[in-house]
Formats: C-alpha cells, structure tokens, sequence
C-alpha cells in the first residue's frame, strides 16, 4: 500500500468535518478524500440494515479513489456498521467510539459518565458496552439528542433556541451528577462553547473527534501507512477532496467554516450507483 495513498472519511454530512479537522490537526501530511451523505442525513433515525448498506455504497466509492484507511466518522455508522464491514475489507476502517470510550474511562473521577448522541447511537447501547468492557464500575448514561443536528447543520450553534433545547436535554445528566460528558455525535462539538456553559467546568467533555485522529495516527504508524513527507507541489484542492450526495454548494460553505483552510469545491455524486 502506498504510504501517499489519501485517508477515507466518511459521514452523514457536515458532522464529520469534525473528524476530518482533527486529522488535519493531528496528522498534517496526510491526504484526505471526505464523503459527506447529504441527500440521507440523519442516519440516527434510519435502521440498521440501512445503515450497513449505506456504509458499503461509501466504502465502495471510497476505494475508487485509492485510500489506504477508512474512517467512519459517524457514531451512528460505527455502533451499526463498523463490526460488519470491517470484516469485509482488507484496509484498516476505523470508527470514533472505541477512541472515545477510552478517553471517557481515562478521564472520569466518579464513575458516572454521560454520553449525548443520535437515537440510533444511544439506542444501539453500544457507549455502554465500550466503557464497561474497559471500565466496568461505570454507571453510564445516555441522552438522545436528535435536534442537535438539525439545529448544527442549519447552523445556529450561537442561538437561543439552541440554548434552550440543550438546557431540556442536559437536565437529566446533571441529575444524575455525571463528571464527564461524550460529544457521541460528530457534529457535537460544535456546540462545545454551549454545552461548557451550561454543565459548568467539573465537567469533562470528551470529543471523539480528536481521539479518533490520534487513534488514526498511531494505526498508521504501527502499518507502516504514516505519510510524513510533505508534498510541496501539491495543492490544498488536490490533498483534500470533497464529495456528498447532495447540496455540494451548501457543504463547501460549512466546510470553509469548520476546517483550517478555504474549501474551493465539493463534488456531488449518485452514491447509490455503487
């Protein structure tokens, strides 16, 4: 496998710009082709079975452009579909809970963890079973969200209104007297400044997005993939590339705002061709 071969991530839409932001941050020579599904968001309410097979149309499409390694930057994707095409794939694919459970684990002081995510990601259960298979004294609980998306993906991440359904939401983890909070949902940590405010610093929250770019990092290391040259003569148009089902001139607006540098295009396609 070539080591200059992209990094493949994918998501229901702009919530994994989250992911692909940190992977920039943490892993900066790396190329990255970014699928976003736009024309299917939000996979939270969609079932499992369409979940895995919306995941394989990605992954096909994914690999007619060559990556080296998956990501899938989707809570709901990894609790639904990361175990079953994992297997049947021959490039590593990784998802963000594992990183993310583990950092939950490491960081909280009483045990009660909380984790904020889709329906389908808390439905699954699959936060629970991550932290009590690595710790098993936790008390986990999980509070769907299902506005947060909506209300990210329209953008008012500063609003009243986004204040006052986070204030509903959060009740019943503070009540509950957690000291650590997961971000279980990519576009979360958008509402970072929101969600700090209203839970107060003894808090920990733990974004997912950031542990899964070092977990991406030392896999790759570990395979030999790690690109760590610099490809002078390449543009930032040609090392990342930008692709969605639907709405590309709307995604490439969000994208200049969330990643480090100006998104110049984004290129819609048919994903369910492949």
């Amino acid at each position: 496998m070539d080591k200059k071969a992209p990094i493949g991530i994918f998501d229901s839409g702009v919530g994994g710009l989250t992911v692909a932001r940190e992977i920039i941050r943490q892993i900066p020579e790396e190329r990255i082709v970014y699928f976003g599904d736009t024309a299917r968001l939000p996979y939270g309410s969609k079932s499992k079975d369409n979940i895995i097979r919306y995941s394989r149309q990605i992954i096909r499409f994914l690999r007619t452009k060559d990556v080296k390694a998956i990501v899938i930057a989707c809570n709901t994707a990894s609790a639904y579909a990361l175990e079953t095409v994992s297997k049947e794939s021959d490039i590593p694919i990784i998802g963000v809970i594992n990183a993310g459970a583990r950092a939950a684990a490491a960081a909280t002081r009483n045990g009660k963890i909380g984790v904020i995510g889709t329906r389908g990601t808390i439905q699954s259960g699959i936060y629970t079973k991550v932290l009590q298979e690595l710790k098993p004294s936790v008390q986990v609980t999980g509070k769907a969200c299902p506005l947060f998306v909506p209300l990210v993906e329209e953008g008012l991440l500063h609003d009243s209104v986004t204040d006052e359904i986070a204030s509903r939401y959060l009740s019943d983890l503070k009540g509950k007297y957690i000291d650590t909070l997961v971000l279980g949902c990519t576009h979360y940590p958008l509402l970072r400044s929101t969600l700090r405010r209203l839970l107060g610093e003894s808090v920990t929250l733990v974004n997912p997005a950031y542990e899964t770019a070092i977990e991406l990092r030392e896999l790759l290391l570990e395979q030999g993939l790690l690109h760590e040259k610099r490809s002078e003569d390449e543009s930032q148009e040609d090392k990342y590339q930008f692709f969605v089902s639907d709405l590309a001139e709307q995604f490439t607006s969000f994208a200049t705002a969330i990643l480090p540098n100006e998104v110049k295009k984004t290129k819609q396609i048919d994903i369910e061709t492949y």
